[in-house]
Protein backbone atom coordinates (compact mmCIF):
# COMPACT_ATOMS: atom_id res chain seq x y z
CA UNK A 1 0.00 0.00 0.00
CA UNK A 2 1.14 3.63 -0.97
CA UNK A 3 0.13 6.29 1.74
CA UNK A 4 0.63 9.52 -0.36
CA UNK A 5 0.23 13.29 0.55
CA UNK A 6 0.65 16.41 -1.55
CA UNK A 7 1.42 19.96 -0.82
CA UNK A 8 2.01 22.46 -3.18
CA UNK A 9 5.85 22.30 -1.93
CA UNK A 10 6.86 19.07 -1.28
CA UNK A 11 4.92 15.16 -1.08
CA UNK A 12 6.04 12.11 0.54
CA UNK A 13 4.77 8.43 -0.03
CA UNK A 14 4.94 5.08 2.04
CA UNK A 15 5.95 1.54 -0.11
CA UNK A 16 5.17 -1.18 2.24
CA UNK A 17 6.88 -3.41 -0.16
CA UNK A 18 10.10 -1.86 -0.09
CA UNK A 19 9.60 -0.42 3.38
CA UNK A 20 10.39 2.83 2.52
CA UNK A 21 9.31 6.01 3.60
CA UNK A 22 10.13 9.13 1.11
CA UNK A 23 10.43 12.60 0.67
CA UNK A 24 10.15 14.66 -2.54
CA UNK A 25 10.26 18.68 -3.11
CA UNK A 26 10.92 21.51 -1.32
CA UNK A 27 10.62 21.32 2.56
CA UNK A 28 10.99 24.38 3.97
CA UNK A 29 8.60 24.97 6.75
CA UNK A 30 8.81 28.19 8.79
CA UNK A 31 7.80 26.19 12.43
CA UNK A 32 8.04 22.48 13.20
CA UNK A 33 4.41 22.31 13.95
CA UNK A 34 3.76 22.71 9.86
CA UNK A 35 5.16 19.26 9.50
CA UNK A 36 2.86 17.51 11.74
CA UNK A 37 0.76 15.18 9.13
CA UNK A 38 4.25 14.28 7.55
CA UNK A 39 5.75 13.24 10.83
CA UNK A 40 2.20 11.42 11.51
CA UNK A 41 2.71 9.83 8.06
CA UNK A 42 6.21 8.76 9.34
CA UNK A 43 5.11 7.53 12.65
CA UNK A 44 2.15 5.10 11.11
CA UNK A 45 4.50 4.14 8.36
CA UNK A 46 7.00 2.91 10.74
CA UNK A 47 4.76 1.54 13.48
CA UNK A 48 4.39 -1.81 10.68
CA UNK A 49 7.35 -2.72 9.91
CA UNK A 50 10.67 -4.00 11.86
CA UNK A 51 14.03 -4.60 10.67
CA UNK A 52 15.77 -2.04 8.50
CA UNK A 53 12.90 0.86 7.32
CA UNK A 54 14.20 2.84 4.21
CA UNK A 55 13.99 6.83 4.54
CA UNK A 56 14.97 8.13 0.96
CA UNK A 57 15.59 11.65 0.42
CA UNK A 58 17.20 11.35 -3.05
CA UNK A 59 14.23 13.70 -4.40
CA UNK A 60 14.62 16.37 -1.70
CA UNK A 61 16.00 19.18 -3.34
CA UNK A 62 15.66 21.98 -0.32
CA UNK A 63 15.30 21.55 3.01
CA UNK A 64 15.93 23.98 5.68
CA UNK A 65 17.41 23.59 9.39
CA UNK A 66 13.65 23.48 10.84
CA UNK A 67 12.02 20.56 8.79
CA UNK A 68 15.96 18.65 9.27
CA UNK A 69 15.57 19.25 13.07
CA UNK A 70 12.01 17.65 13.09
CA UNK A 71 12.82 14.70 10.60
CA UNK A 72 16.41 13.89 11.92
CA UNK A 73 14.70 14.07 15.49
CA UNK A 74 12.45 11.90 14.69
CA UNK A 75 14.58 9.19 13.25
CA UNK A 76 16.67 8.96 16.20
CA UNK A 77 13.59 8.91 18.54
CA UNK A 78 12.67 5.59 16.61
CA UNK A 79 15.81 3.70 16.87
CA UNK A 80 16.16 4.76 20.75
CA UNK A 81 12.89 3.62 21.66
CA UNK A 82 12.34 0.50 19.10
CA UNK A 83 14.96 -1.69 19.74
CA UNK A 84 13.79 -4.01 16.40
CA UNK A 85 14.71 -0.92 14.16
CA UNK A 86 17.29 0.13 12.62
CA UNK A 87 16.99 3.26 9.89
CA UNK A 88 18.63 3.79 6.42
CA UNK A 89 18.52 7.23 4.80
CA UNK A 90 19.19 7.27 1.31
CA UNK A 91 20.32 10.51 -0.22
CA UNK A 92 21.57 11.41 -3.50
CA UNK A 93 24.90 12.98 -4.96
CA UNK A 94 23.75 14.98 -7.18
CA UNK A 95 21.72 17.18 -4.26
CA UNK A 96 25.09 17.45 -2.68
CA UNK A 97 24.02 19.17 0.53
CA UNK A 98 21.74 15.88 1.47
CA UNK A 99 24.59 13.26 2.01
CA UNK A 100 26.48 15.89 4.59
CA UNK A 101 23.42 17.33 6.79
CA UNK A 102 22.02 13.46 7.35
CA UNK A 103 25.61 11.65 8.09
CA UNK A 104 24.93 13.62 11.46
CA UNK A 105 22.51 11.06 12.45
CA UNK A 106 25.06 8.07 11.73
CA UNK A 107 27.30 10.21 14.63
CA UNK A 108 24.65 10.04 16.94
CA UNK A 109 23.27 6.47 16.39
CA UNK A 110 24.55 3.15 15.59
CA UNK A 111 21.31 2.31 14.51
CA UNK A 112 21.67 4.87 11.87
CA UNK A 113 23.16 4.57 8.18
CA UNK A 114 23.27 7.03 5.78
CA UNK A 115 24.27 6.57 1.88
CA UNK A 116 24.10 8.15 -1.11
CA UNK A 117 22.45 6.15 -4.22
CA UNK A 118 24.17 3.98 -6.32
CA UNK A 119 23.85 0.79 -8.00
CA UNK A 120 24.84 -1.28 -4.89
CA UNK A 121 22.39 0.42 -2.48
CA UNK A 122 19.75 -2.10 -3.07
CA UNK A 123 20.16 -5.47 -2.86
CA UNK A 124 18.06 -6.36 -6.51
CA UNK A 125 20.43 -3.98 -8.14
CA UNK A 126 23.88 -6.09 -6.95
CA UNK A 127 21.88 -9.29 -8.03
CA UNK A 128 23.37 -10.84 -11.12
CA UNK A 129 22.32 -13.67 -12.54
CA UNK A 130 18.34 -11.89 -13.19
CA UNK A 131 20.13 -8.01 -13.09
CA UNK A 132 17.98 -5.38 -13.90
CA UNK A 133 15.08 -7.39 -13.80
CA UNK A 134 14.66 -7.62 -9.88
CA UNK A 135 13.60 -4.05 -9.42
CA UNK A 136 10.66 -4.68 -11.89
CA UNK A 137 9.63 -7.75 -10.37
CA UNK A 138 9.21 -5.94 -6.96
CA UNK A 139 7.41 -3.20 -9.21
CA UNK A 140 5.07 -5.76 -10.68
CA UNK A 141 4.47 -6.89 -7.24
CA UNK A 142 3.90 -3.52 -5.49
CA UNK A 143 1.50 -2.88 -8.67
CA UNK A 144 -0.60 -6.21 -8.05
CA UNK A 145 -0.48 -6.35 -3.93
CA UNK A 146 -2.64 -3.85 -4.34
CA UNK A 147 -5.80 -5.79 -5.62
CA UNK A 148 -4.17 -9.03 -4.39
CA UNK A 149 -4.31 -7.69 -0.53
CA UNK A 150 -8.01 -8.45 -0.26
CA UNK A 151 -8.32 -10.79 -2.41
CA UNK A 152 -6.58 -13.73 -1.18
CA UNK A 153 -8.85 -12.78 1.84
CA UNK A 154 -11.85 -13.96 -0.62
CA UNK A 155 -10.27 -16.88 -1.41
CA UNK A 156 -9.36 -18.41 1.74
CA UNK A 157 -6.35 -17.25 3.40
CA UNK A 158 -6.61 -16.52 7.13
CA UNK A 159 -4.15 -15.98 10.03
CA UNK A 160 -2.65 -18.68 11.67
CA UNK A 161 -2.46 -20.93 8.47
CA UNK A 162 0.23 -23.38 6.90
CA UNK A 163 0.93 -21.87 3.85
CA UNK A 164 3.30 -22.71 0.89
CA UNK A 165 4.28 -20.26 -1.86
CA UNK A 166 5.40 -21.93 -5.00
CA UNK A 167 7.60 -20.89 -7.55
CA UNK A 168 8.16 -17.94 -5.20
CA UNK A 169 11.05 -15.86 -7.05
CA UNK A 170 12.68 -13.29 -5.77
CA UNK A 171 10.08 -13.75 -2.29
CA UNK A 172 8.44 -10.30 -2.01
CA UNK A 173 4.66 -12.13 -1.82
CA UNK A 174 5.44 -14.28 1.04
CA UNK A 175 7.01 -10.98 2.78
CA UNK A 176 3.88 -9.40 2.35
CA UNK A 177 1.56 -12.16 3.23
CA UNK A 178 3.65 -12.80 6.52
CA UNK A 179 3.22 -9.05 6.68
CA UNK A 180 -0.29 -8.81 6.24
CA UNK A 181 -2.21 -11.93 6.74
CA UNK A 182 0.25 -13.31 9.77
CA UNK A 183 0.31 -16.99 8.73
CA UNK A 184 1.76 -19.81 11.40
CA UNK A 185 4.26 -20.57 8.57
CA UNK A 186 5.44 -19.80 4.65
CA UNK A 187 7.67 -22.39 3.25
CA UNK A 188 8.51 -20.53 -0.18
CA UNK A 189 10.23 -22.71 -2.83
CA UNK A 190 12.23 -21.68 -6.01
CA UNK A 191 14.73 -23.47 -7.92
CA UNK A 192 16.61 -20.17 -8.96
CA UNK A 193 19.33 -20.43 -5.53
CA UNK A 194 20.49 -16.65 -6.24
CA UNK A 195 16.63 -15.66 -6.21
CA UNK A 196 16.27 -17.25 -2.58
CA UNK A 197 19.66 -15.86 -1.69
CA UNK A 198 17.94 -12.36 -2.20
CA UNK A 199 14.28 -13.09 -0.50
CA UNK A 200 16.58 -14.50 2.88
CA UNK A 201 18.50 -10.90 2.89
CA UNK A 202 15.20 -9.14 2.29
CA UNK A 203 13.23 -10.70 5.02
CA UNK A 204 16.74 -10.43 7.00
CA UNK A 205 16.82 -6.87 6.41
CA UNK A 206 13.02 -6.26 6.83
CA UNK A 207 12.60 -8.22 10.58
CA UNK A 208 10.20 -10.50 8.74
CA UNK A 209 10.78 -14.18 10.55
CA UNK A 210 8.41 -17.20 10.34
CA UNK A 211 9.39 -17.47 6.11
CA UNK A 212 11.51 -21.01 5.16
CA UNK A 213 12.70 -20.72 1.70
CA UNK A 214 13.38 -23.80 -0.15
CA UNK A 215 15.39 -24.71 -3.11
CA UNK A 216 13.10 -26.96 -4.94
CA UNK A 217 11.67 -28.29 -8.61
CA UNK A 218 8.14 -27.55 -8.35
CA UNK A 219 7.08 -30.30 -10.56
CA UNK A 220 8.89 -32.39 -7.96
CA UNK A 221 8.90 -30.97 -4.75
CA UNK A 222 10.78 -32.46 -1.72
CA UNK A 223 8.07 -31.13 0.70
CA UNK A 224 5.91 -33.93 2.50
CA UNK A 225 2.26 -34.19 1.30
CA UNK A 226 -1.33 -32.59 3.08
CA UNK A 227 0.70 -30.40 5.15
CA UNK A 228 -0.39 -26.80 4.00
CA UNK A 229 -4.12 -25.13 4.24
CA UNK A 230 -3.12 -22.77 1.54
CA UNK A 231 -0.76 -23.25 -1.41
CA UNK A 232 0.14 -20.23 -3.93
CA UNK A 233 1.56 -20.34 -7.06
CA UNK A 234 1.83 -16.93 -9.19
CA UNK A 235 2.33 -16.19 -12.83
CA UNK A 236 4.10 -19.79 -13.08
CA UNK A 237 1.90 -22.02 -14.46
CA UNK A 238 2.43 -20.14 -17.68
CA UNK A 239 5.30 -20.45 -17.94
CA UNK A 240 5.57 -24.28 -17.59
CA UNK A 241 5.22 -26.59 -21.39
CA UNK A 242 3.57 -29.10 -18.67
CA UNK A 243 1.47 -27.11 -16.17
CA UNK A 244 -0.32 -29.96 -15.04
CA UNK A 245 2.29 -31.49 -13.28
CA UNK A 246 2.86 -28.26 -11.39
CA UNK A 247 -0.81 -28.65 -10.45
CA UNK A 248 -0.21 -32.06 -9.20
CA UNK A 249 2.02 -31.37 -6.96
CA UNK A 250 0.96 -28.14 -5.41
CA UNK A 251 -2.37 -30.62 -4.76
CA UNK A 252 0.08 -33.29 -2.91
CA UNK A 253 1.46 -30.88 -0.65
CA UNK A 254 -1.72 -29.20 -0.04
CA UNK A 255 -3.90 -30.56 3.15
CA UNK A 256 -6.86 -31.89 2.65
CA UNK A 257 -10.07 -29.71 2.56
CA UNK A 258 -7.17 -26.47 1.73
CA UNK A 259 -6.86 -24.44 -1.35
CA UNK A 260 -5.11 -23.80 -3.98
CA UNK A 261 -4.34 -20.33 -5.08
CA UNK A 262 -3.15 -19.57 -8.80
CA UNK A 263 -2.32 -16.14 -11.00
CA UNK A 264 -2.19 -16.16 -14.76
CA UNK A 265 -2.42 -13.72 -17.39
CA UNK A 266 -3.55 -13.38 -21.01
CA UNK A 267 -1.26 -11.15 -22.48
CA UNK A 268 -3.79 -10.57 -25.39
CA UNK A 269 -5.55 -8.77 -23.21
CA UNK A 270 -3.74 -6.15 -21.80
CA UNK A 271 -4.94 -2.78 -23.42
CA UNK A 272 -4.28 0.79 -23.54
CA UNK A 273 -5.76 4.24 -24.89
CA UNK A 274 -4.45 6.02 -27.00
CA UNK A 275 -2.90 4.24 -29.80
CA UNK A 276 -5.00 0.84 -29.33
CA UNK A 277 -4.59 -0.78 -32.83
CA UNK A 278 -0.87 -1.08 -32.40
CA UNK A 279 -1.10 -2.14 -28.87
CA UNK A 280 -3.34 -4.74 -29.31
CA UNK A 281 -1.22 -5.86 -32.30
CA UNK A 282 1.97 -6.50 -30.20
CA UNK A 283 0.15 -8.20 -27.20
CA UNK A 284 -1.60 -10.77 -30.22
CA UNK A 285 1.92 -11.20 -31.54
CA UNK A 286 3.07 -11.80 -27.62
CA UNK A 287 0.99 -14.48 -27.09
CA UNK A 288 2.06 -16.55 -30.40
CA UNK A 289 6.06 -15.84 -29.09
CA UNK A 290 5.05 -17.38 -25.70
CA UNK A 291 3.18 -20.31 -27.82
CA UNK A 292 6.48 -20.27 -29.80
CA UNK A 293 8.58 -21.48 -26.37
CA UNK A 294 5.87 -23.79 -25.80
CA UNK A 295 4.65 -21.12 -22.87
CA UNK A 296 0.76 -20.25 -22.68
CA UNK A 297 1.03 -16.29 -21.41
CA UNK A 298 -3.15 -16.91 -22.31
CA UNK A 299 -3.54 -18.70 -19.73
CA UNK A 300 -5.54 -16.88 -17.18
CA UNK A 301 -8.92 -17.67 -18.23
CA UNK A 302 -7.95 -21.18 -18.80
CA UNK A 303 -7.11 -21.47 -14.99
CA UNK A 304 -10.88 -22.57 -14.36
CA UNK A 305 -10.67 -25.97 -16.19
CA UNK A 306 -7.17 -26.76 -14.68
CA UNK A 307 -8.05 -26.75 -11.42
CA UNK A 308 -11.39 -29.11 -12.35
CA UNK A 309 -9.21 -31.27 -14.15
CA UNK A 310 -6.54 -31.67 -11.37
CA UNK A 311 -9.44 -32.71 -8.83
CA UNK A 312 -10.22 -29.43 -7.25
CA UNK A 313 -13.67 -28.65 -5.84
CA UNK A 314 -15.39 -25.48 -4.68
CA UNK A 315 -13.27 -23.34 -8.09
CA UNK A 316 -13.42 -20.20 -7.39
CA UNK A 317 -12.46 -17.30 -9.90
CA UNK A 318 -12.44 -13.60 -10.82
CA UNK A 319 -10.06 -11.07 -12.48
CA UNK A 320 -8.40 -7.62 -12.22
CA UNK A 321 -6.98 -5.14 -14.21
CA UNK A 322 -3.68 -3.28 -12.89
CA UNK A 323 -3.48 0.06 -14.66
CA UNK A 324 -1.69 3.06 -15.06
CA UNK A 325 -3.97 4.46 -12.27
CA UNK A 326 -2.74 2.20 -9.56
CA UNK A 327 0.12 4.76 -8.00
CA UNK A 328 3.05 6.21 -10.50
CA UNK A 329 2.17 5.48 -14.01
CA UNK A 330 5.78 5.34 -14.15
CA UNK A 331 6.11 2.28 -12.56
CA UNK A 332 3.38 0.80 -15.08
CA UNK A 333 5.81 2.24 -18.16
CA UNK A 334 9.09 0.37 -16.20
CA UNK A 335 6.79 -2.70 -16.22
CA UNK A 336 5.99 -2.65 -20.14
CA UNK A 337 9.65 -1.42 -21.09
CA UNK A 338 10.85 -4.74 -19.26
CA UNK A 339 8.69 -6.66 -21.08
CA UNK A 340 10.10 -5.49 -24.50
CA UNK A 341 13.14 -5.25 -24.11
CA UNK A 342 12.95 -9.33 -23.16
CA UNK A 343 10.25 -10.20 -25.59
CA UNK A 344 11.27 -8.31 -28.34
CA UNK A 345 14.77 -8.01 -28.03
CA UNK A 346 16.50 -12.18 -26.80
CA UNK A 347 13.28 -14.05 -27.23
CA UNK A 348 12.33 -12.23 -30.74
CA UNK A 349 15.75 -13.01 -31.81
CA UNK A 350 15.92 -16.45 -31.01
CA UNK A 351 12.48 -16.48 -32.42
CA UNK A 352 14.30 -15.70 -36.33
CA UNK A 353 11.88 -12.15 -36.08
CA UNK A 354 13.47 -10.39 -38.92
CA UNK A 355 14.05 -6.27 -38.16
CA UNK A 356 11.52 -5.14 -39.38
CA UNK A 357 9.27 -7.23 -37.34
CA UNK A 358 10.69 -6.89 -34.09
CA UNK A 359 10.41 -2.95 -34.85
CA UNK A 360 6.92 -3.35 -35.73
CA UNK A 361 6.93 -5.35 -32.48
CA UNK A 362 8.25 -2.81 -30.14
CA UNK A 363 6.27 -0.10 -31.33
CA UNK A 364 3.21 -1.53 -29.83
CA UNK A 365 5.01 -1.25 -26.42
CA UNK A 366 5.82 2.03 -26.90
CA UNK A 367 2.56 2.96 -27.65
CA UNK A 368 1.47 1.08 -24.80
CA UNK A 369 4.15 3.15 -22.40
CA UNK A 370 2.94 6.32 -24.19
CA UNK A 371 -0.77 5.96 -22.90
CA UNK A 372 0.32 5.16 -19.41
CA UNK A 373 2.15 7.99 -19.04
CA UNK A 374 -0.37 10.43 -21.40
CA UNK A 375 -2.54 12.82 -19.15
CA UNK A 376 -5.63 11.27 -20.76
CA UNK A 377 -4.41 8.29 -21.03
CA UNK A 378 -5.16 4.38 -19.82
CA UNK A 379 -3.28 0.89 -19.84
CA UNK A 380 -4.17 -2.25 -18.43
CA UNK A 381 -2.58 -5.63 -17.60
CA UNK A 382 -5.29 -7.90 -17.08
CA UNK A 383 -4.78 -11.26 -14.37
CA UNK A 384 -6.69 -13.92 -13.59
CA UNK A 385 -6.92 -15.16 -9.55
CA UNK A 386 -8.34 -18.95 -9.64
CA UNK A 387 -8.55 -20.73 -6.11
CA UNK A 388 -9.79 -24.53 -5.37
CA UNK A 389 -10.22 -26.70 -2.69
CA UNK A 390 -8.75 -30.26 -1.88
CA UNK A 391 -11.36 -33.08 -1.70
CA UNK A 392 -11.20 -34.37 1.79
Amino acid sequence: MIADNMTQAFQWTYNENDQEFSLHGSLRPQRADELHNCIAALEQSVASVSGLFYVNVRRLVRMNNVAFHAIGCKILDLVRTRPDLKVHVTTSSVVGWATRKFAVLETMSDKVTVSEYDSEFYPGQTFLEEGGFIPILRTQTKLTWRHERTILARHGLEPGMQVADICCGIGDFAVLMQKEYKPDRIVALDHSRSSLDYARKVAADFGVRGIDYVFGDASDMLLESDQFDFVTCRHSLQVFDRPELILKELMRICKPGGRIYITNEKNSHCLGEPRSESIQKTYTEVARLWAHFNMDIELGPKSRRYLIEAGLEDIQMESFMVTNLDGNPQDFADIVQSWEDVYAGKMAVDRGDSEDQIREFRQGFQDHIFAALHPKGYAGWPIWVASGRKPK
